[in-house]
Protein backbone atom coordinates (compact mmCIF):
# COMPACT_ATOMS: atom_id res chain seq x y z
CA UNK A 1 0.00 0.00 0.00
CA UNK A 2 2.78 2.55 0.88
CA UNK A 3 4.84 1.70 -1.87
CA UNK A 4 1.39 2.54 -4.11
CA UNK A 5 1.24 5.82 -2.29
CA UNK A 6 4.71 6.39 -3.01
CA UNK A 7 4.95 5.24 -6.66
CA UNK A 8 2.28 7.46 -7.16
CA UNK A 9 3.46 10.11 -5.54
CA UNK A 10 6.76 9.89 -7.69
CA UNK A 11 4.62 9.89 -10.95
CA UNK A 12 2.88 13.35 -9.82
CA UNK A 13 6.10 15.03 -9.39
CA UNK A 14 7.68 13.72 -12.40
CA UNK A 15 4.72 14.57 -14.93
CA UNK A 16 4.97 18.27 -12.88
CA UNK A 17 8.30 18.15 -14.02
CA UNK A 18 7.79 16.94 -17.39
CA UNK A 19 4.86 19.48 -17.61
CA UNK A 20 6.93 22.38 -16.14
CA UNK A 21 10.22 21.32 -18.87
CA UNK A 22 7.78 21.69 -21.57
CA UNK A 23 6.19 25.15 -20.81
CA UNK A 24 10.36 26.31 -20.45
CA UNK A 25 11.10 24.76 -23.41
CA UNK A 26 7.98 26.87 -25.57
CA UNK A 27 8.80 29.99 -23.97
CA UNK A 28 11.33 32.84 -25.26
CA UNK A 29 14.74 32.86 -23.69
CA UNK A 30 15.33 34.99 -20.21
CA UNK A 31 17.53 37.83 -20.67
CA UNK A 32 21.28 37.65 -21.11
CA UNK A 33 23.11 37.78 -17.42
CA UNK A 34 26.40 36.55 -16.12
CA UNK A 35 27.08 32.59 -15.08
CA UNK A 36 25.69 31.19 -12.65
CA UNK A 37 26.92 29.05 -9.17
CA UNK A 38 24.92 26.44 -8.30
CA UNK A 39 22.60 26.56 -5.86
CA UNK A 40 23.00 30.23 -5.07
CA UNK A 41 23.27 32.03 -8.67
CA UNK A 42 24.80 35.36 -8.57
CA UNK A 43 24.89 36.16 -5.10
CA UNK A 44 28.02 36.07 -4.44
CA UNK A 45 28.84 38.10 -7.63
CA UNK A 46 27.40 41.41 -6.45
CA UNK A 47 29.53 43.84 -4.28
CA UNK A 48 28.29 46.56 -2.07
CA UNK A 49 27.64 48.86 -4.80
CA UNK A 50 25.31 46.28 -7.02
CA UNK A 51 24.45 49.00 -9.45
CA UNK A 52 28.13 49.08 -10.80
CA UNK A 53 28.56 45.43 -12.11
CA UNK A 54 24.95 45.54 -13.30
CA UNK A 55 26.07 48.00 -15.48
CA UNK A 56 29.29 46.36 -16.50
CA UNK A 57 27.13 43.22 -17.44
CA UNK A 58 24.44 45.14 -19.58
CA UNK A 59 27.54 46.76 -21.69
CA UNK A 60 29.15 43.09 -21.84
CA UNK A 61 26.04 41.66 -23.09
CA UNK A 62 25.05 44.65 -25.57
CA UNK A 63 21.68 45.17 -23.55
CA UNK A 64 19.79 46.68 -21.73
CA UNK A 65 18.27 44.47 -20.00
CA UNK A 66 19.53 41.72 -18.32
CA UNK A 67 18.53 38.90 -15.61
CA UNK A 68 20.00 37.66 -12.15
CA UNK A 69 19.37 34.81 -10.02
CA UNK A 70 19.19 35.51 -6.64
CA UNK A 71 19.03 31.93 -4.90
CA UNK A 72 16.23 30.96 -6.81
CA UNK A 73 14.88 34.53 -7.50
CA UNK A 74 14.95 36.22 -10.98
CA UNK A 75 16.44 39.66 -10.61
CA UNK A 76 15.90 41.63 -14.03
CA UNK A 77 17.82 44.59 -13.85
CA UNK A 78 16.70 47.80 -17.14
CA UNK A 79 19.63 49.81 -18.03
CA UNK A 80 18.31 52.06 -20.21
CA UNK A 81 15.57 54.99 -19.73
CA UNK A 82 13.68 53.48 -22.93
CA UNK A 83 13.47 50.01 -21.06
CA UNK A 84 12.79 51.22 -17.29
CA UNK A 85 9.91 53.79 -19.71
CA UNK A 86 8.17 50.48 -21.48
CA UNK A 87 7.91 48.14 -18.45
CA UNK A 88 8.11 50.54 -14.86
CA UNK A 89 5.85 53.48 -16.65
CA UNK A 90 3.50 52.11 -19.11
CA UNK A 91 2.98 48.48 -17.78
CA UNK A 92 2.93 49.80 -14.54
CA UNK A 93 -0.36 48.14 -13.58
CA UNK A 94 1.99 44.89 -13.56
CA UNK A 95 5.61 46.36 -12.57
CA UNK A 96 4.32 48.31 -9.40
CA UNK A 97 4.06 45.51 -6.67
CA UNK A 98 7.18 45.59 -4.34
CA UNK A 99 8.75 42.41 -3.32
CA UNK A 100 8.55 40.44 0.75
CA UNK A 101 11.35 42.65 2.21
CA UNK A 102 12.01 40.27 5.23
CA UNK A 103 15.22 42.21 6.59
CA UNK A 104 13.69 45.51 5.96
CA UNK A 105 9.95 44.87 6.94
CA UNK A 106 9.25 41.68 9.00
CA UNK A 107 12.28 42.27 10.96
CA UNK A 108 13.22 45.88 11.20
CA UNK A 109 9.72 47.02 11.04
CA UNK A 110 9.65 49.41 8.16
CA UNK A 111 6.77 48.14 6.72
CA UNK A 112 4.37 50.57 7.84
CA UNK A 113 6.61 53.21 4.79
CA UNK A 114 4.22 53.09 1.69
CA UNK A 115 7.26 52.75 -0.22
CA UNK A 116 7.18 49.27 0.82
CA UNK A 117 3.91 48.53 0.98
CA UNK A 118 1.94 46.64 -2.26
CA UNK A 119 0.28 47.75 -5.07
CA UNK A 120 -2.89 48.28 -3.24
CA UNK A 121 -5.91 49.97 -1.29
CA UNK A 122 -3.28 50.48 1.23
CA UNK A 123 -0.31 51.76 -0.50
CA UNK A 124 -3.25 53.88 -2.68
CA UNK A 125 -4.48 55.29 0.54
CA UNK A 126 -1.10 56.70 1.63
CA UNK A 127 -0.10 58.20 -1.44
CA UNK A 128 -3.22 60.29 -1.45
CA UNK A 129 -2.90 61.50 1.42
CA UNK A 130 0.73 62.68 0.77
CA UNK A 131 -0.27 64.11 -2.54
CA UNK A 132 -3.25 65.78 -1.35
CA UNK A 133 -1.24 67.51 1.42
CA UNK A 134 2.48 67.80 0.29
CA UNK A 135 1.48 68.83 -3.59
CA UNK A 136 3.72 71.46 -4.60
CA UNK A 137 0.73 73.78 -4.34
CA UNK A 138 -0.70 72.91 -1.19
CA UNK A 139 3.23 73.99 0.38
CA UNK A 140 4.64 76.25 -2.47
CA UNK A 141 4.19 79.50 -0.13
CA UNK A 142 4.84 78.83 3.69
CA UNK A 143 7.18 76.19 2.33
CA UNK A 144 9.54 78.93 0.62
CA UNK A 145 9.35 81.20 3.46
CA UNK A 146 10.44 78.86 5.83
CA UNK A 147 13.53 77.35 3.73
CA UNK A 148 14.52 80.85 3.01
CA UNK A 149 14.92 81.69 6.95
CA UNK A 150 16.51 77.80 7.09
CA UNK A 151 19.10 78.82 4.06
CA UNK A 152 20.23 82.13 5.82
CA UNK A 153 20.24 80.36 8.98
CA UNK A 154 22.62 77.52 7.16
CA UNK A 155 24.74 80.24 5.51
CA UNK A 156 25.84 81.99 9.54
CA UNK A 157 26.68 77.80 10.65
CA UNK A 158 28.91 77.42 7.62
CA UNK A 159 30.38 80.51 8.35
CA UNK A 160 31.33 80.01 11.87
CA UNK A 161 31.53 76.52 11.72
CA UNK A 162 32.81 75.24 8.53
CA UNK A 163 34.97 72.29 9.56
CA UNK A 164 31.18 70.81 10.60
CA UNK A 165 29.70 71.81 7.76
CA UNK A 166 27.53 68.45 7.15
CA UNK A 167 26.61 68.67 10.65
CA UNK A 168 25.04 71.96 9.29
CA UNK A 169 23.47 70.72 6.02
CA UNK A 170 21.48 67.93 8.04
CA UNK A 171 20.11 70.69 10.34
CA UNK A 172 19.19 72.92 7.36
CA UNK A 173 17.32 69.79 5.96
CA UNK A 174 16.20 68.68 9.62
CA UNK A 175 15.10 72.55 9.92
CA UNK A 176 13.23 71.98 6.39
CA UNK A 177 10.86 69.18 6.67
CA UNK A 178 10.71 69.16 10.47
CA UNK A 179 8.76 72.18 10.18
CA UNK A 180 7.03 71.32 6.97
CA UNK A 181 6.55 67.94 8.51
CA UNK A 182 5.66 68.74 12.47
CA UNK A 183 5.38 72.41 12.28
CA UNK A 184 7.79 75.19 12.81
CA UNK A 185 8.01 74.60 16.91
CA UNK A 186 9.50 71.24 15.99
CA UNK A 187 12.25 72.69 14.02
CA UNK A 188 13.13 75.15 16.91
CA UNK A 189 14.49 71.56 18.77
CA UNK A 190 14.64 69.30 15.77
CA UNK A 191 18.03 67.72 16.65
CA UNK A 192 16.65 64.67 18.19
CA UNK A 193 14.37 64.51 14.70
CA UNK A 194 17.22 65.06 12.44
CA UNK A 195 19.20 61.95 14.18
CA UNK A 196 16.18 59.79 14.38
CA UNK A 197 15.54 60.63 10.37
CA UNK A 198 19.50 60.27 9.58
CA UNK A 199 20.02 57.38 11.33
CA UNK A 200 16.35 55.69 9.60
CA UNK A 201 17.22 56.21 5.84
CA UNK A 202 20.76 54.60 6.71
CA UNK A 203 18.99 51.90 8.45
CA UNK A 204 16.68 51.31 5.94
CA UNK A 205 19.51 51.90 2.87
CA UNK A 206 21.46 48.49 4.00
CA UNK A 207 18.63 46.44 4.31
CA UNK A 208 17.23 47.13 0.51
CA UNK A 209 20.29 46.22 -1.32
CA UNK A 210 19.72 43.15 -3.28
CA UNK A 211 21.65 40.07 -1.70
CA UNK A 212 22.67 42.01 1.33
CA UNK A 213 21.01 39.72 3.72
CA UNK A 214 20.85 36.12 3.21
CA UNK A 215 17.42 36.32 4.80
CA UNK A 216 16.04 38.28 1.68
CA UNK A 217 16.66 35.25 -0.75
CA UNK A 218 15.65 32.43 2.22
CA UNK A 219 13.05 33.81 4.43
CA UNK A 220 13.12 30.91 6.52
CA UNK A 221 16.07 32.48 8.38
CA UNK A 222 14.30 34.81 9.84
CA UNK A 223 13.28 32.21 12.64
CA UNK A 224 17.07 31.81 13.67
CA UNK A 225 17.41 33.31 17.16
CA UNK A 226 20.24 35.68 17.51
CA UNK A 227 22.61 33.46 19.35
CA UNK A 228 22.87 30.75 16.93
CA UNK A 229 26.53 31.45 15.02
CA UNK A 230 25.87 33.63 11.76
CA UNK A 231 22.69 35.71 12.82
CA UNK A 232 23.93 38.54 13.18
CA UNK A 233 21.39 40.52 10.99
CA UNK A 234 18.76 39.55 13.84
CA UNK A 235 21.08 42.01 16.13
CA UNK A 236 21.03 45.16 13.16
CA UNK A 237 16.85 43.77 12.72
CA UNK A 238 16.20 44.45 16.67
CA UNK A 239 18.25 47.67 16.46
CA UNK A 240 16.09 48.56 13.17
CA UNK A 241 12.99 47.75 14.71
CA UNK A 242 13.34 49.99 17.65
CA UNK A 243 14.52 53.02 15.43
CA UNK A 244 11.54 52.40 13.20
CA UNK A 245 9.02 52.39 16.75
CA UNK A 246 10.74 55.84 17.49
CA UNK A 247 10.42 57.34 14.16
CA UNK A 248 7.07 56.41 13.93
CA UNK A 249 5.95 57.00 17.29
CA UNK A 250 8.23 60.41 18.68
CA UNK A 251 7.62 62.81 17.16
CA UNK A 252 3.52 62.06 15.86
CA UNK A 253 3.36 61.85 19.67
CA UNK A 254 4.58 65.32 21.14
CA UNK A 255 3.12 66.77 17.64
CA UNK A 256 -1.07 65.67 19.54
CA UNK A 257 0.09 66.74 22.56
CA UNK A 258 1.06 70.23 21.57
CA UNK A 259 -2.28 70.23 19.64
CA UNK A 260 -4.03 69.12 22.91
CA UNK A 261 -1.99 71.91 24.40
CA UNK A 262 -2.96 74.26 21.73
CA UNK A 263 0.38 75.26 21.00
CA UNK A 264 0.88 73.10 17.46
CA UNK A 265 1.59 75.36 14.95
CA UNK A 266 0.27 74.61 10.93
CA UNK A 267 1.82 71.71 9.19
CA UNK A 268 1.27 68.26 7.42
CA UNK A 269 0.21 66.22 10.91
CA UNK A 270 -1.86 69.19 12.29
CA UNK A 271 -3.63 69.89 8.55
CA UNK A 272 -4.21 66.09 8.32
CA UNK A 273 -4.96 65.15 11.65
CA UNK A 274 -8.04 68.45 11.80
CA UNK A 275 -9.16 67.27 8.41
CA UNK A 276 -9.63 63.70 9.65
CA UNK A 277 -11.62 65.19 13.06
CA UNK A 278 -13.96 67.56 10.86
CA UNK A 279 -15.49 63.80 9.53
CA UNK A 280 -16.98 62.77 12.45
CA UNK A 281 -19.15 60.64 10.76
CA UNK A 282 -16.21 57.97 9.87
CA UNK A 283 -16.51 59.17 6.11
CA UNK A 284 -12.88 59.81 5.22
CA UNK A 285 -10.66 58.04 3.18
CA UNK A 286 -7.86 57.73 5.93
CA UNK A 287 -7.19 57.32 9.79
CA UNK A 288 -4.79 58.45 12.42
CA UNK A 289 -2.65 55.85 11.46
CA UNK A 290 -1.95 56.75 7.57
CA UNK A 291 -1.00 60.23 8.97
CA UNK A 292 1.74 58.93 11.50
CA UNK A 293 3.40 56.53 8.71
CA UNK A 294 3.01 59.47 5.56
CA UNK A 295 4.67 61.97 8.35
CA UNK A 296 7.40 59.41 8.99
CA UNK A 297 8.15 58.83 5.55
CA UNK A 298 8.60 61.83 4.30
CA UNK A 299 11.10 63.11 7.63
CA UNK A 300 13.09 60.13 6.89
CA UNK A 301 13.21 60.82 2.69
CA UNK A 302 13.78 64.57 3.10
CA UNK A 303 16.26 64.83 5.72
CA UNK A 304 18.67 62.46 4.16
CA UNK A 305 17.68 63.62 0.66
CA UNK A 306 18.78 67.49 0.86
CA UNK A 307 21.33 67.04 2.89
CA UNK A 308 23.33 64.43 0.97
CA UNK A 309 22.77 66.27 -2.56
CA UNK A 310 23.74 69.54 -1.18
CA UNK A 311 26.90 67.51 0.54
CA UNK A 312 27.49 66.34 -2.76
CA UNK A 313 27.10 69.89 -4.53
CA UNK A 314 29.86 71.72 -2.03
CA UNK A 315 32.04 68.43 -3.02
CA UNK A 316 31.43 68.76 -7.07
CA UNK A 317 32.15 73.12 -6.33
CA UNK A 318 35.57 71.88 -4.48
CA UNK A 319 36.45 69.82 -7.64
CA UNK A 320 35.40 72.05 -10.08
CA UNK A 321 36.07 75.78 -9.41
CA UNK A 322 35.81 76.65 -13.07
CA UNK A 323 32.01 75.94 -12.33
CA UNK A 324 31.14 77.47 -9.21
CA UNK A 325 32.76 80.84 -11.05
CA UNK A 326 30.57 80.05 -13.93
CA UNK A 327 27.57 79.81 -11.58
CA UNK A 328 28.22 82.77 -8.81
CA UNK A 329 28.07 85.29 -11.90
CA UNK A 330 25.11 84.33 -13.40
CA UNK A 331 23.78 84.48 -9.57
CA UNK A 332 25.35 87.92 -9.16
CA UNK A 333 24.02 89.06 -12.40
CA UNK A 334 20.16 88.05 -11.50
CA UNK A 335 20.71 90.08 -8.09
CA UNK A 336 22.13 93.11 -10.19
CA UNK A 337 19.33 93.14 -12.42
CA UNK A 338 16.09 92.37 -10.22
CA UNK A 339 17.82 94.01 -6.60
CA UNK A 340 16.09 90.99 -5.21
CA UNK A 341 17.51 87.29 -4.10
CA UNK A 342 16.90 84.69 -6.89
CA UNK A 343 14.00 82.32 -5.93
CA UNK A 344 12.49 78.92 -7.66
CA UNK A 345 10.99 80.82 -10.29
CA UNK A 346 14.09 82.22 -11.27
CA UNK A 347 15.80 78.84 -13.29
CA UNK A 348 15.27 80.31 -16.38
CA UNK A 349 16.74 83.34 -16.01
CA UNK A 350 19.60 81.34 -14.39
CA UNK A 351 20.24 78.40 -16.69
CA UNK A 352 23.82 77.74 -15.85
CA UNK A 353 22.40 76.93 -12.13
CA UNK A 354 19.89 74.87 -13.42
CA UNK A 355 22.29 72.89 -15.19
CA UNK A 356 23.98 72.47 -12.23
CA UNK A 357 21.24 70.81 -10.54
CA UNK A 358 20.47 68.82 -13.04
CA UNK A 359 24.36 67.32 -13.07
CA UNK A 360 24.38 67.14 -9.10
CA UNK A 361 21.64 64.41 -9.86
CA UNK A 362 23.56 62.83 -12.89
CA UNK A 363 26.54 62.85 -11.36
CA UNK A 364 25.78 61.21 -7.64
CA UNK A 365 22.10 59.94 -7.80
CA UNK A 366 21.69 59.11 -4.44
CA UNK A 367 19.41 56.06 -5.17
CA UNK A 368 21.42 54.17 -7.91
CA UNK A 369 19.07 51.37 -7.64
CA UNK A 370 16.20 52.60 -5.43
CA UNK A 371 13.94 49.66 -4.29
CA UNK A 372 12.69 46.68 -6.43
CA UNK A 373 9.47 46.36 -8.03
CA UNK A 374 7.60 42.87 -8.60
CA UNK A 375 6.46 41.63 -11.68
CA UNK A 376 2.77 40.54 -10.87
CA UNK A 377 2.45 38.32 -13.85
CA UNK A 378 4.12 36.66 -16.93
CA UNK A 379 5.14 39.19 -19.38
CA UNK A 380 7.57 39.42 -22.92
CA UNK A 381 10.21 42.49 -23.80
CA UNK A 382 12.31 42.53 -26.28
CA UNK A 383 11.95 38.99 -27.23
CA UNK A 384 12.72 37.67 -23.59
CA UNK A 385 10.44 35.99 -21.14
CA UNK A 386 10.45 38.15 -17.86
CA UNK A 387 8.66 35.49 -15.39
CA UNK A 388 5.65 36.43 -12.80
CA UNK A 389 7.41 36.95 -9.50
CA UNK A 390 10.53 38.96 -10.91
CA UNK A 391 12.16 41.48 -9.21
CA UNK A 392 12.65 44.46 -11.56
CA UNK A 393 15.20 47.07 -10.78
CA UNK A 394 15.73 50.81 -12.47
CA UNK A 395 19.52 50.84 -12.45
CA UNK A 396 19.98 54.58 -11.99
CA UNK A 397 23.18 54.87 -12.00
CA UNK A 398 23.81 53.04 -15.54
CA UNK A 399 20.94 55.51 -16.96
CA UNK A 400 22.28 58.42 -15.52
CA UNK A 401 25.81 57.31 -17.60
CA UNK A 402 24.18 56.93 -20.93
CA UNK A 403 26.46 58.10 -23.26
CA UNK A 404 23.97 58.25 -25.80
CA UNK A 405 21.56 60.78 -23.77
CA UNK A 406 24.12 62.71 -21.69
CA UNK A 407 27.30 62.43 -23.86
CA UNK A 408 30.60 61.65 -23.39
CA UNK A 409 32.67 61.38 -19.91
CA UNK A 410 29.73 61.10 -18.05
CA UNK A 411 31.71 60.73 -15.14
CA UNK A 412 33.15 63.86 -15.19
CA UNK A 413 30.89 66.75 -13.44
CA UNK A 414 29.70 69.17 -16.38
CA UNK A 415 26.43 71.37 -16.67
CA UNK A 416 27.00 72.00 -20.15
CA UNK A 417 25.63 68.72 -20.71
CA UNK A 418 22.31 70.57 -20.37
CA UNK A 419 23.27 73.73 -22.02
CA UNK A 420 22.45 74.84 -25.87
CA UNK A 421 25.59 76.19 -27.33
CA UNK A 422 23.92 79.56 -26.60
CA UNK A 423 23.94 78.89 -22.64
CA UNK A 424 20.41 77.83 -22.73
CA UNK A 425 18.48 75.47 -20.60
CA UNK A 426 18.73 72.37 -23.09
CA UNK A 427 14.96 70.83 -22.08
CA UNK A 428 15.18 68.01 -24.80
CA UNK A 429 17.79 65.99 -22.48
CA UNK A 430 16.11 63.99 -19.88
CA UNK A 431 15.91 65.33 -16.74
CA UNK A 432 17.63 63.38 -14.25
CA UNK A 433 14.93 63.05 -11.82
CA UNK A 434 12.92 60.75 -14.09
CA UNK A 435 15.61 57.88 -12.88
CA UNK A 436 17.62 59.57 -9.60
CA UNK A 437 13.55 59.90 -7.94
CA UNK A 438 12.50 55.91 -8.84
CA UNK A 439 9.89 54.66 -11.76
CA UNK A 440 6.74 54.29 -13.31
CA UNK A 441 3.67 54.53 -10.17
CA UNK A 442 6.24 54.23 -7.64
CA UNK A 443 8.37 57.22 -8.84
CA UNK A 444 8.89 59.25 -5.47
CA UNK A 445 6.07 61.81 -4.74
CA UNK A 446 8.43 64.55 -2.62
CA UNK A 447 10.94 65.21 -5.18
CA UNK A 448 9.34 68.39 -5.38
CA UNK A 449 9.69 69.36 -1.58
CA UNK A 450 13.65 67.97 -2.06
CA UNK A 451 15.10 69.99 -4.87
CA UNK A 452 13.00 73.30 -4.04
CA UNK A 453 15.17 73.00 -0.58
CA UNK A 454 18.27 71.35 -2.41
CA UNK A 455 17.91 74.91 -5.25
CA UNK A 456 17.39 77.48 -2.31
CA UNK A 457 20.23 75.98 -0.78
CA UNK A 458 22.35 75.76 -3.27
CA UNK A 459 21.70 79.57 -4.47
CA UNK A 460 22.26 80.81 -1.31
CA UNK A 461 25.33 79.60 -1.02
CA UNK A 462 26.89 80.58 -4.48
CA UNK A 463 25.52 84.29 -3.68
CA UNK A 464 27.46 84.00 -0.21
CA UNK A 465 29.86 81.43 -0.40
CA UNK A 466 33.47 80.84 -1.89
CA UNK A 467 33.96 77.27 -1.50
CA UNK A 468 37.09 75.47 -2.09
CA UNK A 469 39.87 73.06 -1.28
CA UNK A 470 40.77 73.27 2.67
CA UNK A 471 44.44 74.62 3.62
CA UNK A 472 45.99 72.69 6.38
CA UNK A 473 48.66 73.70 9.20
CA UNK A 474 51.30 73.04 6.80
CA UNK A 475 49.74 75.66 3.82
CA UNK A 476 49.55 72.74 1.73
CA UNK A 477 46.43 71.78 -0.26
CA UNK A 478 44.34 68.58 0.88
CA UNK A 479 42.68 67.19 -2.56
CA UNK A 480 39.11 65.54 -1.56
CA UNK A 481 38.53 62.22 -2.96
CA UNK A 482 35.92 62.57 -5.57
CA UNK A 483 35.11 58.61 -5.38
CA UNK A 484 34.83 58.52 -1.43
CA UNK A 485 31.51 57.54 -1.42
CA UNK A 486 30.17 55.31 1.06
CA UNK A 487 28.17 52.24 -0.02
CA UNK A 488 24.65 50.28 1.10
CA UNK A 489 21.70 51.05 -0.96
CA UNK A 490 22.23 55.12 -1.19
CA UNK A 491 25.05 57.23 -2.42
CA UNK A 492 26.78 59.29 0.45
CA UNK A 493 29.76 60.76 -0.31
CA UNK A 494 31.99 60.50 2.93
CA UNK A 495 33.36 63.56 5.05
CA UNK A 496 35.62 65.43 3.61
CA UNK A 497 37.88 68.86 4.41
CA UNK A 498 37.15 71.91 1.98
CA UNK A 499 37.56 75.81 2.76
CA UNK A 500 34.28 78.04 3.02
CA UNK A 501 34.45 81.53 3.08
CA UNK A 502 32.69 84.86 2.88
CA UNK A 503 32.35 86.18 -1.10
CA UNK A 504 33.52 89.67 -1.22
CA UNK A 505 31.22 90.45 -2.89
CA UNK A 506 27.97 92.75 -2.52
CA UNK A 507 24.73 90.74 -2.75
CA UNK A 508 21.40 90.96 -0.86
CA UNK A 509 20.42 89.49 1.74
CA UNK A 510 18.65 86.35 2.07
Amino acid sequence: MISSLLLIVFAAALCAWFASYLRAKSLPPFPPGPPQCPLVGNLFSLTSRPWEPCMQWSREYHSDIIRLNLVGTSVIVLSSLSATEALLAKRSAIYSDRPPAPMACDLMGWKYLFVFMNYGDEWRTHRRLFSQELSPLATENEFRTSTRVSAHHLLRRLLHEPKDYLEHLYRYAGEVIISLTYGGDAAVGEAPYIHLAEQGTKNIASAVVPGRFLVDVLPILRHVPEWFPGAGFQIIAREGKNLAEKMRNVPFMDMKRKMEEGTAQACFTVNALQALDSCRDSSSYFDESTVKNVAAVTSIGGVETIAMTLSIFILAMVLNPDVLKKAQREVDEVVKQTGEFPDLNDEDVLPYVAAVMRELLRWKPLAPIGIPHRLSTDDHYQGYHLPAGSLVIGNAWAILRDEKLYGPDTEAFKPERFLHSDGKLNKTIPHPETSAFGFGRRICPGSHIAMSAVWIGVVSMLAKLDIGRSTDETDEREEPHEMAFGGGGMITPLPFKCSLTLRAVEVVDI
